[in-house]
């Protein structure tokens, strides 16, 4: 609960207690704190015991730390054996590595391949085309008024 917490963040922490409560008042606040905290806990857990029993049998090793969609999806991803055939089947690297060859290949092509490449295909829409004649202005042109 507290992992997040550093040295620097507590002592703070109990500075500010120390001078909001006060030094005689500090143990009782911590106690009491405590307590509250325990009470929350208790009745946590028998909340999720009610669920539990409430759910059925079917359902006794239900937790609810599986209802956070990641924890869900990364749960059924290793225990489903349809899923694991799956992604044990589909190699992403590879498949980034030919998508990568092909378009380095094509990047690296001779000028008179690219020209064929072009007459073949029509023409590379990546590529910014010449200044547009007088007649060929864009049909939303401010200008063309």
């Amino acid at each position: 609960m507290f992992n997040d917490i550093g040295a620097l963040e507590l002592v703070t922490i109990v500075v500010l207690a120390i001078l909001v409560f006060g030094p005689d008042k500090l143990p009782k606040v911590i106690q009491d704190v405590s307590g509250f905290i325990r009470k929350i806990r208790a009745f946590s857990d028998s909340a999720k015991q009610d669920i539990r029993s409430e759910l059925g049998p079917e359902f006794k090793d239900f937790e609810f730390e599986d209802l956070n969609p990641k924890t869900f999806i990364r749960k059924q991803l290793t225990e489903n054996e349809d899923l694991r055939e799956i992604r044990s089947s589909f190699d992403l690297r590879k498949e980034l590595n030919e998508v990568t060859d092909a378009v380095n290949s094509r990047e690296t092509a001779p000028a008179s391949g690219a020209s064929a490449v072009t007459a073949a295909t029509g023409p590379d829409l990546l590529k910014k085309p010449a200044a547009p004649a007088v007649d060929q202005r864009a049909p939303f042109d401010a200008d063309a008024t």
